[in-house]
Order: C-alpha cells, then structure tokens, then sequence
C-alpha cells in the first residue's frame, strides 16, 4: 500500500470492535466523530466531513448513511466510501473481514462506494 486507508466511526459505532481492530492493526489511522466535533451532527454533515478529510465512514447505520451516501453519489459528490458495519453479524467475522479490507486494498478503491460487512 501506498496510502494508508484512513477511518472514521460515527458515533455509535461498536467500542468492541473498534478497540479490536486497533488490537490487530496498531497503526490504524482512524477517529471517532466525538474526537472531531461532530457528536450528534446530521449525517450529510458527518459524510461531508469524512469527504473533505478522505476519511472512510465506518458505521452499523445501515437505514439513513447508505440512503444519504447514494445521495451524495448521484449528485456527483465526492466520497471517500463507506463501510456499513453489520451489527448482528458475529464480531471476529467483522474484525477478520475489516482487517482483510484495510489491509488488502488502496484508498482510492472505496471512493463512492458502499460495502457491507461481512464479506459475502
């Protein structure tokens, strides 16, 4: 990798998973929206953000993100691409399949896109 992959949970992401994802890639480049000012902001305004900083949405909000984010792509704006976290889904599944994305791939491959985890 060239570039790291830069993160961003939003705000209710899993503690769980975030601190095990940092456990297994140590020099992970990720913020959480509270360390940014961003607790309780709107979701465009949290996607905005993540885009000007091309930072990836890490995020269990499957109902309005995706809905917002598709939003943003078919007004031609630009995202750096959002991970939508499956909460229900077992924990080590997400960490494995997290850890597969950060470190298997470039940045640039999640600009306007959503991708759910786990993998299929």
């Amino acid at each position: 990798m060239t570039d790291a992959v830069r993160l961003l949970t939003d705000e209710n992401f899993n503690g769980t998973i975030l601190r095990g994802l940092i456990r297994r890639l140590p020099n992970l480049d990720v913020v959480r929206v509270q360390d940014v000012g961003l607790r309780n902001a709107d979701d465009p305004v949290i996607l905005e953000w993540a885009a000007n900083e091309n930072r990836i949405l890490l995020t269990h909000d499957v109902a309005t993100i995706t809905f917002y984010a598709y939003e943003r792509i078919n007004r031609g704006l630009f995202m750096a691409g959002v991970i939508e976290v499956i909460a229900t889904a077992p924990i080590g599944q997400i960490l494995e399949d997290l850890e597969l994305l950060i470190l298997c791939s470039e940045p640039g491959e999640y600009s306007n896109r959503v991708i759910f985890v786990p993998l299929p």
